[in-house]
């Protein structure tokens, strides 16, 4: 039976972080990190297409927590202490240098998740914590003041156990029996999947547009991307987070409406449609877009508008204004089904954040058992918001150890 004075069950961003920053705090600690894999930091590897969106430049706590579906009330301390701008500040002191994109994200300068894996594991070889892999946790039961956890291959005991594990169905299940509540987990981040021949030939395009769930209060705005399966994009990704419940209750079959004109009205669109017919009546409709859209998509909605080729704006009647009017604005679609990527993915559920003291990171119920990352019931959109919750997870469990 091998002995720790910490052990954390999980090799990824939360649980490397928490490492870290523990040893740094308090080098006589004795640490291992388990890992179920053959592989640590692998979903590092490849989030952010490669690049890795180390987190966002968003240095206002209250607006920080409004990116995430859940957990927005709970991270408002751990955020007040541990910052996007305490992020950049620590990878800067470990030789990493951030950059912020147009969007805010922001990513190392080297464009590339390598350079955050090489700083996290010559951190954890420079501080002696132990990596190891192939570690598949079966069994986790307290004993008297320690805990023993049990592998495929191994024993350990350790005083304090820390989780990191994110999605693990296994793990939850774990923590279940030593009675915690774990909220059932649904998908979360995936994109819409519709067959429709209004986008079927326009694989690749991206626009800006609001998309409306039918029957619902869920609304985006933002960039959307129409593929081969269907939309995604910011816009989807954000729904499908802000909704990740609710369209999991409806099987992923529900209506959409999105508007290629952002928030402008059926209304004003008509508006802006006549202001062209009037204009230029001898110029093609086809040959004349009224709006900022993609051509491709112009062309698409002017078809399925009845609008046909050689038709002068002069000409354009008005049930034509209206059908294409109501296309541009209010563009039904009916979705059937999601796709997630596997290397983004993220769920909602996990931990109920009311077991959880967001003080320390310590479970409610068991003495020296602690949480950090995905594992909770917490989630975030894209943009570097879930990694910002894994660092300052694990730096917050990491202050309980500085003076033991």
């Amino acid at each position: 039976m091998k002995s720790y004075d910490i052990l954390i069950v999980g090799g990824g961003a939360a649980g490397f972080f928490a490492a870290i920053n523990i040893a740094e705090n308090n080098p006589k600690l004795k640490i291992a990190i388990l890992e179920r894999g053959k592989e640590v930091l692998s979903k590092v590897r490849i989030s952010g297409g490669g690049r890795c969106n180390v987190t966002h430049h968003c240095f206002d706590v209250a607006q920080l927590v409004k990116f995430y579906p859940r957990g927005e009330k709970e991270l408002r301390g751990p955020f007040s202490v541990f910052s996007p701008k305490d992020t950049i500040a620590w990878f800067q002191k470990h030789k990493v240098k951030l950059k912020t994109e147009e969007d805010n994200r922001m990513f190392p300068v080297t464009d590339s998740s390598q350079t955050i894996i090489d700083c996290f594991l010559e951190a954890t070889q420079k501080l002696k914590i132990d990596i190891l892999t192939s570690q598949s946790v079966q069994s986790v039961f307290k004993a008297d003041e320690f805990w023993k956890v049990e592998t495929q291959t191994e024993k350990y005991i350790c005083q304090h156990l820390i989780f990191t594990t994110g999605s693990n169905p296994k793990i939850w299940e774990l923590l279940s029996g030593l009675g915690h509540k774990i909220i059932t987990p649904v998908p979360s981040l995936f994109t819409f999947n519709i067959k429709d021949n209004r986008i079927k030939d326009l694989m690749g395009l991206s626009t800006f547009a609001t998309v409306k769930i039918s029957q619902s209060k869920l609304q985006e705005s933002g960039p959307v991307l129409i593929t081969h399966w269907g939309l995604s994009g910011p816009a989807v990704l954000k729904l499908s987070a802000w909704g990740a419940r609710e369209l999991f209750d409806k099987n992923y079959q529900f209506q959409i409406s999105v508007n290629w004109l952002d928030d402008l009205s059926f209304e004003q669109s008509i508006e802006e449609l006549r202001k062209v017919k009037t204009s230029e009546p001898k110029k093609l409709v086809r040959n004349r877009k009224a709006f900022d859209i993609p051509t491709r998509l112009w062309e698409s909605l002017l078809t399925v508008s009845e609008i046909p080729d050689d038709l002068k704006w002069a000409d354009i009647s008005k049930k034509q204004l209206n059908n294409l009017a109501n296309q541009l604005t209010n563009c039904q679609f009916q979705v059937n089904g999601k796709s997630t990527f596997k290397e983004e993915f993220v769920t909602a559920g996990g931990i109920d954040l009311k077991e959880v003291n967001f003080k320390t990171m310590e479970s409610k119920l068991h003495k020296n058992l602690y949480f950090a990352g995905e594992i909770l019931n917490i989630d975030a959109i894209t943009g570097g918001f879930n990694f910002q919750n894994a660092w300052a997870g694990g730096y917050i469990v990491a202050q309980n150890f500085a003076n033991i």
